[in-house]
């Protein structure tokens, strides 16, 4: 076996790579498709690039997601959520192999079926025009230089999820009220030593307080929803309760965050990529041309840019290149999905593509069990700000856009724009 030749560890953080992460990705893809990466905590990792490599990594049943595989450098510089919530917030699916995975994987599948997102489309497009009927009237920021126009993350990429979320799983709405979206971002810890630990570690406390309550309301309110049965499975002894805590935690956050990240890569490709813009806004009531659209702007630039942990629990041969036990591998989606092998001329947006389905949503057991409905959320979003706010458009210069700094995530947390008339409720 070989190992890698590069001297150091790539660093994978700063605000020009998160910008714009894909040449980098390009020039590790040319040089193999394993790679030394450090993160900003100063966590190193295995990074798999290419295509190929990326769907048979996330196939390999050498590799566990469980944390207590990762060695002791590991668990010191990234599993540094502090206790008790570690315990108690971090068993979900994605930290799970088989058969606990199992075994917790199928109490969620019912709920989001792609036959249960198609009998929600109506529901989640009364939720689109809602939120759009909510925008201010005239969001022109050509005709007053001085006004950023409308957040379209505050006004409804961030709103919109939160309240899909709640239908699908039951979430009552006296506690989606109660709902703070930085609980969203709890999953991007913050070190011993920074000096925003303290405001963390509340964070989550108020979060888990939280959870606390909707297991509460449920235990003595049961319906005919997703909480309910998670709640009862939780009696009934196939949950234990830290088990249960972790699944609506992961609700909570994987169950909308990701979905505001991608709507904001999504306009914001459409946004550089004019051409691309006008056709779907000329053939907007074209559903298979705007289902297309959502594959390959999910493919062109993902939220899910690199994957949760892996770990060998032996030392590996990981496409030719040895791999310690304990050691962490990442799959780059991204760069997977931009890998000219697998799509040719990967970096142009084309909606006509032919060649099969992208990673973003992953692959394997722990493909996303919520990507059907992430699809149609997508393509209601979409398309009903294409119809609803014509010329849409940025109101500050592109380069103001800052990218969210997440290790593993992309998108942006503000993103100002302009329109040409006011928004007209639909109907």
């Amino acid at each position: 076996m070989t190992t890698v030749s590069l001297p150091d560890p790539f660093p994978l953080h700063g605000r020009a790579y998160k910008r714009d992460p894909y040449p980098l990705y390009e020039e590790l893809r040319a040089a193999g498709p394993v790679h030394r990466v450090r993160f900003p905590s100063g966590v190193t990792a295995w990074l798999v690039t290419g295509h190929s490599a990326a769907q048979q990594t996330l196939s390999d049943s050498r590799l566990g997601k469980n944390h207590d595989l990762g060695n002791d450098g590991w668990r010191a510089r990234a599993s540094i959520m502090p206790e008790p919530q570690h315990s108690q917030l971090q068993v979900h699916l994605l930290h799970q192999d088989p058969p606990t995975h199992t075994r917790m994987r199928r109490l969620v599948l019912d709920a989001f079926s792609a036959r249960r997102a198609e009998a929600l489309r109506p529901r989640i497009q009364e939720i689109a025009d809602a939120l759009l009927d909510e925008l201010p009237g005239d969001a022109d920021a050509d005709a007053d230089p001085d006004a950023d126009g409308a957040d379209l993350v505050a006004c409804f990429a961030a709103r919109f999820p939160f309240l899909v979320l709640a239908e699908v799983i039951g979430l009552p709405p006296v506690l989606a009220a109660r709902f703070r979206r930085e609980w969203g971002k709890a999953v991007q810890p913050v070190g011993p030593d920074d000096p925003g630990r303290g405001a963390y570690e509340e964070l989550l406390r108020g979060l888990q307080g939280y959870i606390a309550d909707i297991v509460a309301y449920k235990r003595v309110l049961p319906g005919h929803d997703l909480l309910s049965r998670l709640v009862a499975a939780q009696g009934a002894g196939e949950l234990t309760g830290e088990e249960l805590d972790s699944m609506v935690f992961q609700l909570l956050v994987a169950g909308q965050e990701p979905v505001t990240n991608q709507l904001t890569t999504a306009v914001m490709a459409l946004l550089r990529n004019p051409r691309a813009l006008d056709r779907l806004r000329a053939e907007r009531e074209n559903p298979e041309l705007l289902a297309r659209a959502v594959e390959e702007l999910t493919r062109y630039d993902s939220a899910f840019e690199l994957t949760t942990w892996r770990f060998p629990a032996e030392d590996a041969e990981l496409h030719g290149t040895r791999v310690p036990a304990g050691d962490s591998v990442i799959v780059s989606l991204s760069a997977a999905n931009r890998d000219p092998e697998r799509f040719p001329d990967p970096d142009t947006l084309d909606f006509d593509r032919t060649q099969g389905p992208h990673l973003a949503f992953g692959h394997g057991i722990h493909f996303c069990p919520a990507a059907a409905l992430a699809r149609v959320e997508l393509q209601v979003a979409l398309g009903t700000l294409l119809e609803r706010l014509p010329g849409l458009r940025l109101a500050v210069p592109d380069e103001e856009i800052e990218w969210i700094p997440a290790v593993l995530g992309r998108g942006v947390d503000r993103l100002p724009v302009a329109f040409d008339r006011p928004v007209c409720p639909r109907g």
